[in-house]
């Protein structure tokens, strides 16, 4: 077998095994716990006693959520259920109950179900009682010798001071007062995006201290509906001291005791893809972070809760507490900028980046670049494809340049298999001091393709996780950058009024992708082996079938990188004085040959 043709057969062989290993670890599977195991959890000393006002009382101290044992209202009901003040800002909408002081109605401006621009927003945060409940809360629970304590429970339902919306340039005042000599003045304050800020104030005109505990939560009844892929976490998330990046699956918050941990900086929250609630405690102050799920009454709960050290109120003194709430779409440069202003570690986490975040995320800040100044993210990847291909550009050269030699020598090497006949051995020897004669690297013609799998994966991170690229479209039929193409040549693009099943949409860029990957393969002479040579002819046509699943983005990217290759692999060739045997390998120049030899007979 010759050598070049050995050297693309692997390179070939080694790009389809890998994709298939993608396609078997991170196509849709039942998902597997990654919490702390309980050997972790015992380290953690318990928490204070049990909080006034009912509820039980998880190891980190914080209450569980109230509400009935099963969806009994609709949401419309079960907003009814308590008094409201309006959130309105440019990114929000929704309200806050007075019952509780929760923040449990938000619903998104700038995002829809689905890319028709007549879709509903996307609901983030729901009320207790109704379905698919979803809310943050902080508060208060007793400490020491203070059990008799009047506390807000969820149940208390706070008086709002004036009757205007909560927007980012007027905070609403909230007050309670228990009628045992503690006053409760809660100012909530938000910003243009997602960002809200709790201050708590205790006033005590008792005769004796009081101790408190500080708490908040993000509660979520019902295991939501997830992605399944093991390249995105969905569940419960948070950052702390002692136990760095925790990421547990809703399946294994189920299976694994509660998760607990101490710490002075960090934030805890839980996630979906594209969406998030955290709750950030005020950094640089021990609390206990728990993560936690359990089943009651066969609905599924969740909660991931923080419990601050004990304030202390002597009598006529005021205690303060101060928290913040993060509640919306998990756009990368608004999370960034919150991890900076407020000194939030590792905030950024909260996308899941992934082991590659080092190359993840530059390639995400490269393609938002180019996108702020064409406005188009298809357009961005194509530029950042050529930016790459500049980068790779020694390392492709050098490649394409050992393989342009090792077409030069392919009739030497012929006369070594002819002298030597099926003695393999003096073959090898031959051909070793020939390459080392020529300086030629026969290994060197993998590069090309394997340089481009890491960043293939990491640019398909980037189109799946990052809500930027959410509904994001190219140009034409393309209207989603992160789904795959919705055209198939199945049922005539469209013209045909058939939806063929999923196997057989192969859309227009995937076969602009398997032309393209064709005609760099005509670039390369026919292997004279006949397996060889069907091998390399339904290539193009397996890749093609392979990546339609994928993003649309991938394919164009695919698909562009593999033009640019052909024109620079033809330059070299060219250079070097190797032959281009393209339009041979099409069959135009053996027919217009065979035309001008009839043409002479």
């Amino acid at each position: 077998m010759d050598e070049n043709n050995r050297n693309f057969i692997l390179a070939i062989v080694l790009s389809i095994g890998v994709l298939f290993a993608w396609q078997y670890f991170f196509l849709p599977k039942p998902q597997q716990g990654l919490g702390p195991q309980p050997a972790e959890q015992s380290q953690v000393e318990p928490g204070p006693p049990k909080p006034q006002g009912g509820g039980e009382q998880p190891q980190g101290g914080a209450p569980q959520p109230g509400g009935p044992a099963a969806v009994t209202l609709t949401r419309e009901e079960a907003l009814a259920q308590s008094p409201r003040i309006a959130i309105d800002t440019p990114s929000l909408k929704g309200s806050i109950a007075l019952k509780g002081g929760r923040i449990d109605d938000l619903t998104l401006k700038d995002y829809r179900e689905t890319v028709d621009p007549t879709s509903p927003q996307v609901v983030l945060l729901s009320p207790a009682g109704g379905p698919h409940a979803y809310y943050a809360e902080a508060g208060f629970v007793g400490g020491g010798a203070n059990e008799d304590l009047a506390l807000p429970t969820a149940d208390t339902v706070w008086t709002a001071t004036g009757q205007g919306s909560l927007t980012p340039n007027s905070p609403v005042t909230l007050t309670y007062d228990n009628g045992k000599g503690l006053k409760f003045t809660r100012t909530i304050a938000v910003d243009d995006k997602y960002m809200f800020t709790i201050d708590d104030q205790v006033a005590n005109s008792g005769a004796e201290a009081v101790t408190l505990h500080p708490y908040a939560f993000v509660s979520r009844h019902e295991t939501p509906q997830v992605q399944g892929f093991y390249i995105l976490h969905e569940g419960l998330i948070g950052v702390v001291d002692d136990g760095g990046l925790q990421e547990i699956t809703y399946a294994s918050a189920l299976e694994n005791p509660a998760a607990s941990f101490k710490s002075r900086n960090g934030w805890l929250g839980i996630t979906d893809k594209y969406w998030a609630t955290a709750i950030i405690p005020e950094q640089g102050k021990s609390f206990n972070a728990t993560f936690s799920g359990k089943q009651k009454d066969g609905r599924d709960l969740f909660q991931t809760d923080y419990l601050m050290p004990p304030l202390s109120i002597a009598p006529g003194a005021t205690g303060q507490a101060q928290g913040r709430v993060f509640a919306g779409a998990k756009e990368v440069n608004v999370v960034d900028g919150y991890a900076e202003t407020y000194g939030i570690p590792r905030f950024d986490r909260l996308i899941d980046w992934g082991w590659f975040y080092f190359l993840t995320k530059p390639l995400f800040y490269a393609l938002d670049y180019f996108y702020k100044l064409v406005g188009n993210f298809g357009v961005a990847i194509l530029i950042v494809t050529v930016i790459i291909k500049l980068i790779l550009f020694p390392l492709a050269n050098k490649s394409y340049v050992a393989m342009s030699r090792m077409k030069k020598l392919a009739p030497e090497m012929q006369r070594i298999k002819e002298r030597y006949g099926d003695d393999r051995m003096r073959q090898q020897q031959a051909m070793m001091e020939l390459y080392k004669k020529e300086k030629v690297n026969p290994a060197s013609g993998c590069l090309p393709i394997l340089v481009q799998i890491p960043i293939f994966f990491a640019l398909y991170k980037v189109l799946f996780i990052t809500i930027e690229m959410r509904h994001a479209p190219f140009f034409g039929w393309i209207k989603d950058l992160s789904a795959p193409d919705p055209t198939s040549i199945f049922n005539l693009f469209g013209l045909i009024p058939w939806d063929p099943p999923a196997f057989l949409l192969i859309g227009i860029w995937p076969i602009i992708m398997g032309i393209t990957m064709w005609v760099q393969m005509k670039l390369n002479p026919a292997p004279p082996d006949p397996v060889q040579a069907k091998l390399f002819a339904w290539m193009p046509v397996f890749f093609t079938f392979l990546l339609a699943s994928f993003p649309a983005g991938l394919v164009i990217y695919w698909a562009w990188n593999n033009l640019l290759s052909v024109i620079q692999q033809a330059v070299i060739m060219a250079r070097q004085g190797v032959d281009i045997p393209l339009l041979e390998n099409l069959g135009f120049k053996n027919n217009k040959t065979k035309a001008k030899g009839e043409t002479k007979g």
